[in-house]
């Protein structure tokens, strides 16, 4: 018990050291002035690739270190969404969880080959930056977002089929 206690002080030291200002609140109380941190947010989802391997995505604003036990390595005041990929035939959706977010405050951006959100907002702030799995055409992109649900569809690149040449004429 004596570890794990020093593993959370350790943890919460680091923390409050490197927590980047949006997350670090103080407020009076009648023992003094009493500092709060957070929100934290760590997770991630498992999906099952179109290999049949497992597919793991984290999500949130802290990223633990590892090996379990050393503190925390990345620590922002964005969150990063939980996102989806999926491809189709002819196009990639790109779906993110944003709650608490409205349309006006998310900024996306989109190469041949990523998407990146951002939401700078109030209350709430998220950054992910995505790599698709195809070239796209960064000029097709339609989004919406609708209850914290963010849905982007991209065309991919149509793909030219090998020429065959030209026919010589044999004199």
């Amino acid at each position: 018990m004596r570890e794990l206690d020093r593993q959370f002080e350790e943890e919460f030291r680091w923390i409050s050291e490197h927590a980047p200002k949006e997350l670090v609140r103080e407020r009076p109380s009648k023992e003094g002035v009493v500092r709060e941190f957070g929100p934290f947010v760590y997770g991630y989802s498992v999906t099952v690739g179109p290999d049949g391997k497992p597919v793991i995505r984290e999500f949130g604003n802290i990223k633990p270190g590892l090996p379990l036990g050393r503190p925390a390595r990345e620590l922002r005041s964005e969150r990063e969404p939980v996102v989806d990929v999926i491809e189709e035939e002819a196009q990639i959706k790109v779906v993110a969880e944003l709650p608490g977010v409205k349309k006006e405050d998310v900024q996306l951006n989109a190469t041949e080959n990523s998407v990146t959100i951002r939401v700078d907002g109030e209350k709430r702030k998220y950054f992910k930056e995505i790599e698709l799995s195809a070239e796209v055409e960064p000029g097709s992109a339609r989004a919406t977002c609708t209850n914290g649900i963010l849905e982007v569809t991209l065309d991919k690149k149509k793909r030219e089929p090998p020429k065959r040449g030209l026919q010589i004429k044999i004199e």
